[in-house]
């Protein structure tokens, strides 16, 4: 054990237990046999690719989810995301996404085929962001672009408050989210062709948040859509 790990010693996040932010009893609760969803319909679809019934104009291609969203994962989340805001858990987070990914062949497939792919954080609301000094998908999304070697482009700004859509079901969080993203004005975008794009977030459930944000991208000419989420809830 190092000095600074002496005077600070870290806890896991789950059990408590002095030497790590997760050990190895706790690590091996998680769960990476993650249920793909259709981010239209929530709905189990295959891979997660988007049901070809459900797809629109402005719908995504499909979502991935790196682990469970189980008890230790909801932990490792609320840990990262509140106070005392452990950033540190950048390195287990963007570990076991890269882990996660590393031997799902679809994601791979997509790595390799789709040129000009950017990665895409889902923006916090800028009160919200300012209170706790950073956005956590925007963490993992730079995490996950120096792995897989993929630029992290901050393109979405959120213009509304939307507030916790914990406790809502799938229409009321999709009513709730809309209208919530633009473009980034800083950016001066005129046009996405050609881009393909990958969001990323730090929880999917329904799939409503990263719907709407991919609607906006769309809608300003991106070719292709997909979102990564760390972890599903069941």
């Amino acid at each position: 054990m190092g000095l600074i790990d002496f005077i600070f010693p870290k806890y896991c996040v789950n059990c408590k237990a002095v030497g790590s932010y997760l050990c190895a009893d706790c690590f091996s609760r998680l769960s990476f046999d993650t249920e793909n969803i259709c981010a239209e319909c929530s709905k189990p679809a295959f891979l997660g690719i988007t049901h070809p019934k459900c797809k629109k104009r402005t719908s995504l291609e499909g979502t991935f989810s790196a682990i469970v969203l189980n008890s230790v994962a909801r932990k490792l989340v609320y840990q990262f995301k509140y106070k005392p805001y452990l950033t540190d858990l950048r390195k287990i987070i963007s570990d076991l996404v890269f882990e996660s990914m590393s031997q799902n062949e679809e994601f791979q497939r997509l790595i390799e085929k789709e040129k000009n792919l950017i990665l895409v954080p889902i923006p916090l609301f800028n009160s919200k962001e300012k209170r706790r000094g950073y956005n956590q998908s925007e963490i993992i999304a730079k995490e996950i672009g120096k792995r897989f070697k993929l630029p992290v482009v901050k393109l979405l700004t959120r213009v509304r408050d939307t507030g916790s859509q914990v406790k809502l079901d799938r229409e009321k969080r999709r009513e709730n989210i809309k209208n919530a993203f633009k473009l980034n004005p800083k950016l001066q975008i005129s046009n996405l062709k050609h881009k393909n794009i990958l969001l990323v977030d730090d929880v999917l459930t329904t799939g409503a948040t990263v719907s709407e944000a991919g609607k906006i991208l769309k809608k300003a000419g991106a070719s292709r859509v997909w979102a990564l989420a760390f972890a599903k809830e069941k």
